[in-house]
């Protein structure tokens, strides 16, 4: 399947200029040939990390969000990784992500589980509890992460168990930690023998410099696509059989021996 990563600039605080920004440069993702039959999204794309704001510029049950990618997926007839955006319910914000059919149907949602403390998360969101993971066409299962998630290689594991064949990781990752975004992703992918695609942002916000770098990383850890620290669209494409060839040529799974990975110590 071809696969498009849309690496955009993100404006903190702004809803109404980034949806306006992002979807622009997903209709320009569109008039590709071959056009994608995915699309992924950054994190908090509708309002950056305006976290001091964060109670009342999100977006109340997601609904404005969800009708708007649903309808994009629709009108398109592509499947949808919705980044991640400031979801309200309640009295509480999440950092969460959707997930659209061609169809326009939502099929998944995801909330950060792992709030980064280094840029405050936990003061003003809500941790998500829950792992998910989704089906695409042509059995590609997906599972989410977002951004901070990559570091806790244990839930990527899970996921693997779970059955997906990729990684999906929204992100905002800034300098100077480009090294330890490129390798945790490259390890993710070659520990896992799966895809991990993650679409991260660009621009300056405040003190913090975001530089881009989305990836689309195979099955043996080979880097397929990578963007530079400008806004553009990466592109590459996905097939769920390698990684079961992979996965068949060096049998990572068959082999372990969880029974002594836990209180063996």
């Amino acid at each position: 399947m071809n696969i498009s990563l849309i690496q955009s600039y993100i404006d903190a605080g702004n809803p109404a200029g980034n949806d306006k920004r992002l979807f622009e440069w997903m209709e320009k993702a569109m008039k590709a040939d071959p056009k994608p039959d995915i699309l992924v999204l950054p994190e908090m794309w509708n309002t950056g990390y305006a976290l001091d704001q964060i109670q009342e510029i999100a977006d109340q049950d997601g609904l404005k969000t969800k009708a708007a990618l649903s309808s994009f997926a629709r009108k398109h007839s592509v499947q949808i990784i919705g980044g991640s955006v400031a979801e309200k319910i309640g009295d509480r914000v999440y950092n969460t992500m959707y997930v659209f059919n061609r169809e326009g149907k939502q099929i998944a949602s995801y909330s950060k589980i792992h709030l980064f403390r280094l840029m405050e998360e936990e003061k003003h969101l809500h941790a998500g509890n829950k792992a998910v993971t989704f089906e695409l066409e042509e059995g590609l299962i997906g599972g989410a992460l977002i951004c901070y998630d990559i570091r806790f290689p244990e839930l990527s594991r899970l996921l693997a168990l779970a059955g997906a064949k990729v990684l999906f990781v929204p992100a905002e990752w800034p300098h100077p930690r480009l090294n330890h975004w490129r390798t945790l992703l490259i390890a993710r992918a070659i520990e896992n023998q799966m895809y991990v695609v993650a679409c991260n942002r660009v621009g300056i916000s405040g003190d913090t410099s975001f530089f881009g770098h989305s990836m689309i990383v195979d099955p043996w850890g080979e880097v397929i696509a990578e963007g530079g620290e400008e806004e553009a669209i990466i592109t590459g494409k996905l097939d769920a059989s390698l990684t079961d060839s992979v996965r068949e040529r060096i049998p990572v799974f068959e082999d372990r021996r969880p029974n002594l990975y836990i209180n063996n110590l």
